[in-house]
């Protein structure tokens, strides 16, 4: 059986408490199953990611690959789905699927991440190129973001007149316009949903693949918003904040092909929720003290500038 690496033990159990515990026993057993089921055998260090163990395999014709199984969640419901609409193309094979066990034997790429590159117009470039392949023509029975823009509505009115911040009514005001002109009608078109640098994994079938995609059904320039917030952090010790999210902007609408306003208009909308969710839960790298602080006050920051039609 495989040993559960501690640290994704510990933050499992955290995060959903005895069904997490109870889902952690029965894991060492799930993955035997499944490895006899797919004909595989381990063939490296078990990994993890936020909700799932990886564990590197070889399969009877000795081709590698990896076994992924999850945490039951529903944000994890439809990944296989996206992979299968993909077929490769821009992100990792499916090979086989066991939905039920949240499961998938995936194609094996490397460790390393977008995010180790150093050059930020690359890292856009690369993701945005990426955006670009993957936004096809979505299968039927995908969540459609356009869904969800009575709650995104509902809730930021909600954390506007319950929380104590510094986002000004025109910040606000801003966010909700573009859930009321972009989120309630969007293409039926297939999207990562989740789109950052830890998210593309280097490879050698292509240079750069998409892993633990959402499979939403929606606008590609939300995408753009998804992969700006998650660059903040390499705009905190910018010299000019404004010049570093302007290139940012510029670089990836134009790598993934995209009107450049509304990926701004989304990336406005993301900063807006991740002040208002740091206000009330904490970021993931700061629950508390100084450092959130600092976070929470430079995505008021963010929201700010790209309020304006200028960045």
């Amino acid at each position: 059986m495989i040993g559960i690496p501690e640290a994704f033990a510990r933050s499992t159990v955290e995060r959903e408490g005895e069904a997490g515990a109870a889902w952690l026993a029965e894991l060492p057993s799930i993955v035997d199953r499944l490895l006899e089921r797919w004909g595989c055998a381990p063939d490296g260090q078990v990994l993890h990611g936020g909700v799932g163990v990886i564990v590197p395999v070889r399969r009877r014709d000795e081709r590698t690959a990896v076994l992924k199984v999850s945490f039951p969640h529903p944000g994890n419901v439809h990944e296989p789905d996206a992979f299968a609409a993909w077929g490769g193309r821009g992100a990792v094979l499916l090979h086989e699927r066991d939905d039920e066990r949240f499961a998938m034997l995936l194609e094996r790429v490397r460790t390393s991440t977008l995010a180790e590159v150093d050059d930020g117009d690359e890292v856009v470039t690369v993701a945005g190129r990426l955006s670009r392949r993957l936004a096809v023509p979505a299968p039927p029975g995908l969540p459609r973001l356009r869904e969800q823009a009575d709650a995104w509505e509902e809730q930021l009115g909600k954390d506007a007149e319950e929380l104590t911040h510094t986002l000004s009514r025109r910040v606000v005001d801003t966010a909700v316009a573009t859930v009321r002109e972009l989120g309630r009608v969007q293409p039926d078109v297939l999207i990562h949903g989740d789109l950052h640098a830890g998210n593309i994994l280097r490879a050698d079938r292509e240079p750069w693949l998409a892993v633990d995609p959402k499979g939403y059904v929606g606008d590609p320039a939300y995408d753009g918003g998804t992969l700006l917030k998650s660059r903040a952090l390499t705009f905190l010790d910018a010299d000019d904040v404004r010049k570093a999210v302007v290139r940012t902007l510029d670089v990836f609408a134009e790598a993934a092909e995209l009107d450049r306003e509304r990926v701004r208009r989304w990336a406005q909308f993301h900063a807006v929720q991740a002040a208002f969710w740091g206000r009330r839960h904490g970021f993931r790298i700061a629950r508390g003290g100084s450092w959130l602080d600092r976070l929470t006050e430079f995505a008021d920051r963010m929201a700010e500038l790209l309020t304006d039609r200028s960045p």
